[in-house]
């Protein structure tokens, strides 16, 4: 593909709160395309009917464009190779993946979920990595239509050599080989007729004439599928580059059950996104002590895809707050700081929103700041013993609510006052737990406070990312109360 104009794409999926680490891949793939003359498409990769959902394609679009990102071609702005959800291009798939069994290369499988289930869970007794057995290999072409007449349910899978290695080379790690045994013969078309996400994504980029396939290592495993994939549809397979993971300072994998990933949390506690396209530009750049402040054209003149590390990309966070007050304080105006201000403290009208629950509980205007002010504050500095005052609830039941809740609220699909005291409801029935007793440290670890705004209507304005957080931070507090109690009753 040398001679090919260079188009990269990011293809997130909708089923949650846009990953920082999405970021971390859209802001790559947009220096690559900026740095190449080239274009950066946006894709969305729902194929995962049960979880996708078009408020969280919603919250993908706005997150890139707070971001700072902007793309040639996507399902808001349209393509030549449109459309650009793989939900719309179902029949796009069928005749790739027919063409597939035809020539020999895919077979149909019967197998049940219980059945696979249970053949895994021996796989791993026997202490082997779980993956298909074959055991639908060697159904005659007459049982497959018969079987198939019958209405039973099947999937299709791709064959796998049985010997050998993959050998590829990868535009980060360079020369990779991956033996073919330890390759899956992954399902390509669902019993539902829905490609999974192997399938539609080398169908898509193809048709989309992608040239460079960056994201991040997590994928490297999947790449001989990709490229026997490419083979057995006799298309050639685009670049692939896997960055490193972003990581936290134990080295540890960023996720939302230790630290704050969502992009929506940092937009919520004020980081600005110049800021924060910033520090995550650092991850791809060489640039010597004191230059770390960069905008956008700075990142991209000095971007270098040809000299990444390889070594995990630490998400410090005491680095993004000092790159954040030094964009505060440099490269912002006094005018511009202010309507920044404005700004950030209306969205998702939570000062509105705010405001309108605190009429009825004030009785002057000066005790808004007290009351209302937790929804614009980021870390609470919560400690024990602003939970061990809660009658009737001891700190240890304390510690055990929180613990109980956070999963819980993690299944809500869409986030509103309503849903949240529905779940809230349900979680106090399910764990025979009186709901004044649930809610009073709820009411804590939200706000600060005991006497603070409704609830469920504070929890929706804060967001589901914030929420999360304070929770955590909740838990964190509450848990080291506990620890020190148990160890001084163990004296």
């Amino acid at each position: 593909m040398a001679n090919t104009a260079t188009r990269v794409r990011i293809a997130p999926s909708p089923t949650g709160e846009p990953h920082v680490g999405t970021a971390y891949i859209a802001l790559f793939n947009y220096l690559f395309a900026k740095k190449h003359g080239g274009e950066f498409i946006l894709r969305i990769e729902d194929t995962d009917a049960a979880r996708s959902t078009p408020e969280f394609e919603q919250k993908v679009l706005d997150a890139l464009k707070w971001c700072g990102l902007s793309w040639s071609e996507g399902p808001d702005v349209g393509g030549p190779y449109g459309p650009y959800r793989q939900s719309e291009r179902k029949d796009t798939y069928l005749p790739y993946v027919e063409k597939i069994v035809e020539n020999g290369h895919g077979f149909r499988c019967f197998c049940t979920p219980e059945r696979l289930g249970g053949m895994r869970a021996e796989q791993r007794a026997a202490g082997k990595p779980p993956k298909y057995d074959g055991r639908c290999l060697t159904l005659t072409a007459e049982e497959v239509t018969a079987r198939m007449a019958a209405g039973e349910p099947s999937v299709v899978r791709m064959k796998v050599p049985t010997e050998g290695s993959c050998k590829f080379v990868d535009g980060v790690y360079g020369e990779v080989e991956i033996p073919w045994d330890a390759v899956d013969m992954q399902v390509l078309l669902k019993a539902d007729g829905m490609p999974t996400y192997h399938m539609a994504n080398v169908v898509d980029d193809h048709l989309m004439k992608i040239t460079h396939v960056a994201r991040g290592e997590e994928w490297l495993s999947s790449v001989p599928k990709h490229i026997l994939l490419y083979q057995y549809l006799g298309l050639e397979p685009p670049v692939f580059m896997h960055l490193s993971l972003m990581r936290n300072a134990d080295k540890s994998k960023l996720s939302k059950r230790k630290n704050p990933t969502s992009i929506s949390y940092y937009d919520a506690l004020g980081y600005l996104p110049e800021a924060l396209m910033n520090f995550l530009g650092l991850f791809f750049i060489q640039i010597g002590e004191g230059e770390e402040l960069l905008t956008m054209d700075q990142l991209i003149a000095n971007f270098d895809p040809e000299n990444l590390s390889k070594a995990g990309a630490i998400f410090d966070l005491q680095k993004l707050d000092w790159l954040n007050g030094r964009w505060l304080r440099e490269s912002v105006s006094e005018e511009d700081f202010v309507t920044r201000v404005l700004a950030w403290a209306q969205e998702n009208d939570r000062f509105r929103e705010g405001m309108k629950l605190a009429q009825s509980r004030i009785t002057k205007l000066s005790d808004l700041p007290d009351l209302t002010g937790f929804l614009l504050k980021g870390d609470l500095g919560l400690v024990a013993d602003d939970f061990s005052r809660i009658k009737k609830v001891p700190l240890e039941e304390v510690l055990r609510i929180l613990q109980i809740v956070q999963p819980d609220l993690e299944k809500i699909f869409e986030w509103n006052a309503e849903s949240i005291e529905v779940e809230l409801r349900a979680i106090s029935e399910r764990n025979d737990i009186k709901l004044r007793n649930l809610l009073a440290p709820m009411f804590i670890a939200v706000s600060g406070s005991s006497r603070s705004l409704p609830l469920f209507d504070s929890m929706a304005i804060l967001g589901r990312s914030v929420v999360r957080q304070r929770l955590k931070q909740a838990e964190t507090a509450v848990k080291a109360g506990v620890d020190a109690a148990q160890a001084k009753n163990g004296q």
